[in-house]
């Protein structure tokens, strides 16, 4: 009997036997962990340049010149064109972590489930959620460290986002200015927001006063608002300051790919693998990503302070 392409995912619900077959199989697992797209790390989102590791480490140039080191000049009809170098930024090294963990998953809780897939599903979808939520809280913190550019949105009698009035599109405007007006190539296209401040900017008046009206997608119905001022926005709860960036230019996470039998890995970039303990009658469930956050252009993000969120 021919079958269908592409094939359906695995089924989870089933007796002991045939969940124990789905976690002795590292495919069906990767087809598995690739359903869970409720799940996404905010960092690959913010850091979309990918570094290639050598060693446990990744060599780059911080703060490259977009520019040579001497000015065009006209040419001559005839004449040679005057040579230029391309200077070189600071070299800077990151060494790779491995972060990781277990969590315990007995026969008897997969037995003594209705679904007892379901029970196998909640245990995976911590053991990656874990990984994305420490994963996230140490690019954020790099990405902190490394960005030094701020706008004050109460300066020149502004007002906190939580205010009576606050001028939000204003602020993100002149936010995304400050990039632009480095002229180092910068082009911001993400704005980088807690839960917190996404409400306060999906709520807020002015905005939702210029949006287009009688329509399905608007935010009353949909909740979501996905581009404002030109820039995509980026919500999560690991980010701490409302940031204004250029996701193309300001890093990348280098991943190693430490190909270890066993493990199942999908478009997450997280590698997951499943250990049978017989001699206490459960499993493991290990997960890990092999990766570092590399900040390669600070220039490229400005942290919006002072909005009260």
């Amino acid at each position: 009997m021919p079958g269908s392409y592409p094939p359906p995912p695995p089924t989870l619900a089933g007796d002991l036997e045939t969940i124990s077959r789905f976690l002795n199989s590292p495919t069906a697992l990767q087809r598995r962990l690739r359903t869970f797209r409720d799940l996404r790390f905010v960092s690959d989102r913010l850091l979309t340049q990918r570094f290639r590791t050598s060693g446990g480490a990744v060599l780059y140039e911080m703060s490259e010149p977009f520019v040579t080191d001497r000015a065009v000049t006209a040419v001559g009809a005839g004449s040679e064109y005057p040579s230029a170098n391309l200077p070189t930024g600071t070299a800077g090294i990151a060494a790779v972590s491995k972060w990781g963990q277990k969590v315990p998953i007995t026969d008897e809780e997969i037995t003594r489930n209705v679904y007892g897939g379901a029970a196998v599903d909640r245990n995976l979808r911590k053991v990656v959620n874990s990984i994305i939520k420490q994963v996230d809280s140490v690019t954020m913190s790099a990405i902190g460290s490394a960005v030094t550019q701020t706008f004050d949105v109460t300066a020149s009698a502004g007002v906190a986002w939580t205010g009576a009035t606050p001028t939000i599109l204003r602020d993100i405007l002149e936010a995304k200015a400050v990039v632009v007006g480095l002229n180092l190539g910068y082009m911001p296209d993400t704005l980088a927001l807690n839960d917190t401040a996404y409400a306060i900017v999906m709520s807020d008046e002015k905005i939702t006063n210029a949006l287009r009206r009688e329509t399905m997608d608007s935010p009353v119905y949909t909740g979501e608002v996905e581009v404002i001022a030109g820039l995509r926005i980026v919500v999560s709860p690991a980010i701490t300051t409302p940031t204004v960036l250029d996701s193309t230019q300001l890093g990348g996470m280098a991943d190693e790919q430490a190909n270890a039998p066993g493990y199942a890995m999908s478009d997450l970039a997280v590698q997951v693998k499943s250990i049978r303990v017989d001699s206490a009658d459960k499993w493991d469930l290990q997960g890990r990503r092999l990766t570092v956050p590399v900040v390669q252009e600070p220039g490229a993000a400005v942290e919006l302070i002072n909005t009260g969120v």
